[in-house]
């Protein structure tokens, strides 16, 4: 509108100021005398201004009669696109000219007018690789998603430009969350340009959001080939792929296939979790205690972790309280002042009813890093030792507003998961739970109830989560009604 207004200014000040100059000159009284053919003719200013512009207008006409007329003689001696260049050459000027007002806009962030100047540059250049680019470009910037995908359509039938067409196709199905079309555009797009970065992390990212795993791991090879990822974040990245290969084969009932991509996956990547669990459930499958141990013992000594524990736990499941304390010191000797040891041997100890033991082998965790399950476990020494109900009161009031502690955090967002997955639930982020205490707690739970599988343990199942526990249902059977009456 300030510009409208700006250029209805100028023109009218231009049109004063030539009437004023007009008015100027016929009042001077100056004449110029022109003789011609014995002939003598007096021209006022006004008159003179006027014949010189009627003489450069005659001029301009005569220069483009003779290149008119230039054009016609060269085709009629042989030259036979002689008159075609004449015509192109004011039209490539034009299309140009469009073509720059065209790109200045879209980078000014005027998408309307560059759609519009780049749809005049389409009818004047026979260049549709950059002006159908151009449309697209600011037809999408435009909002007029109609129009952008006509354009990549019409960008996919030439060659130079179909890898352009196919992938702006596919950001848009993305965007539009038609992730099995976008699938397939991106594999049409990674044909096209193997080696193109962003392609390549596009379609990794779709194959794992639709549990393609063996397609994901041909092209995070690719991705190695091209020197784009790091070998060591390659291992890890298969490593989770071939779990995940593992576990549809687990929802398939393809045990046989099922261990070997379970055993793949672990001697890829020793300290992922869920690959060593699996692998050694498989040992444990074929009584191979001494692999299984193996297994959980190097993956213990990456990252002491509960889902470890509760596999080490299944090797010997019928053994006695006073074994498994035994048998579990081989696998806490390689963190042994680590929190999720101290706490794994100090339930270890309340279920062989060793007490004393139990809050020696907790030390001062419960003080120093409180955690749901720290405290909970003190209620349960305290309780064990005969103390009163309201000191294990305490603790589990205590425990109600404690951290949950380490947990499967997303590295991207932050959300936390109950169990492993290769892609965050929250921003499909691939590879990035790791196992850590979240940066912002979780609201504790109402009731105290959920605390109780951390002391008495849960139905184990082939991928168990953190919650549950190696400790058996003994000697705080009446935890559960003591948390009762702290609400």
């Amino acid at each position: 509108m300030l510009w409208s207004l700006l250029k209805l200014l100028f023109f009218v000040s231009a049109v004063a100021a030539l009437a004023l100059g007009a008015a100027a000159l016929s009042e001077s009284g100056s004449v110029f005398s022109v003789t011609a053919g014995g002939y003598e003719f007096l021209i006022g200013p006004l008159q003179g201004a006027l014949l010189a512009l009627v003489l450069g207008l005659l001029m301009w006409l005569s220069l483009v009669t003779l290149g008119f007329l230039g054009a016609i003689l060269r085709f009629l001696t042989g030259d036979e696109t002689a008159l075609s260049r004449y015509f192109s050459r004011n039209k490539e000027r034009k299309g140009l000219a469009a073509l720059s007002d065209s790109l200045i806009a879209l980078a000014s962030g005027e998408p309307r007018l560059a759609l519009s100047r780049a749809s005049k540059a389409a009818k004047f250049l026979d260049r549709p690789e950059l002006t159908t680019l151009l449309i697209a470009q600011a037809a999408e910037q435009a909002g007029d998603r109609g129009r952008a995908t006509q354009a990549y359509m019409d960008l996919i039938g030439d060659d130079k430009t179909r890898f352009v067409g196919v992938r702006g196709l596919m950001l848009q199905k993305i965007e539009d969350g038609d992730t099995e079309t976008a699938l397939k555009l991106a594999q049409k797009a990674y044909e096209l340009r193997p080696r193109h970065a962003q392609t390549q992390d596009v379609l990794l990212e779709l194959q794992s959001t639709q549990a393609d795993w063996k397609g994901a791991r041909a092209t995070l090879v690719s991705k190695l080939k091209s020197g784009l990822l790091p070998r060591d974040v390659y291992r890890r990245r298969d490593a989770i792929m071939a779990l995940q290969e593992a576990s549809v084969l687990v929802a398939d009932g393809s045990s046989i296939e099922e261990r070997e991509a379970a055993i793949e996956a672990n001697k890829l990547s020793p300290d992922l979790i869920p690959a060593a669990v699996m692998a050694a459930r498989h040992y444990i499958g074929k009584s191979d205690s001494k692999n299984a141990t193996r297994v959980l013992k190097k993956a213990w000594e990456a990252r002491p972790h509960p889902d470890l524990a509760v596999a080490f736990a299944d090797i010997t499941p019928d053994e006695t309280p006073n074994d498994r304390l035994k048998r579990f010191k081989l696998l806490s000797a390689a963190h042994p002042n680590d929190d999720e040891t101290l706490m794994l041997m100090a339930e270890l100890n309340i279920a062989n009813e060793d007490f004393p033991a139990a809050r020696r082998t907790l030390g001062d965790t419960a003080t120093r890093h409180p955690t749901t399950r720290s405290l909970a476990i003190m209620a349960a020494i305290e309780r064990g030792e005969g103390a009163d109900d309201s000191v294990v009161r305490g603790w589990l009031t205590k425990a109600l507003s404690a951290s949950r502690g380490q947990q499967w955090c997303c590295d991207k967002c932050q959300s936390i998961h109950t169990q492993w997955q290769p892609n965050c639930q929250n921003c499909a982020a691939f590879d990035t739970l790791t196992w850590r205490e979240p940066v912002q707690s979780t609201s504790p739970s109402p009731t105290q109830a959920e605390l109780l599988p951390l002391l008495v343990g849960a139905p184990k199942s082939d991928m168990p989560s953190q919650s549950e526990s190696v400790v058996p249902e003994v000697c705080i059977t009446d935890v559960e009604d003591l948390a009762r009456k702290v609400n």
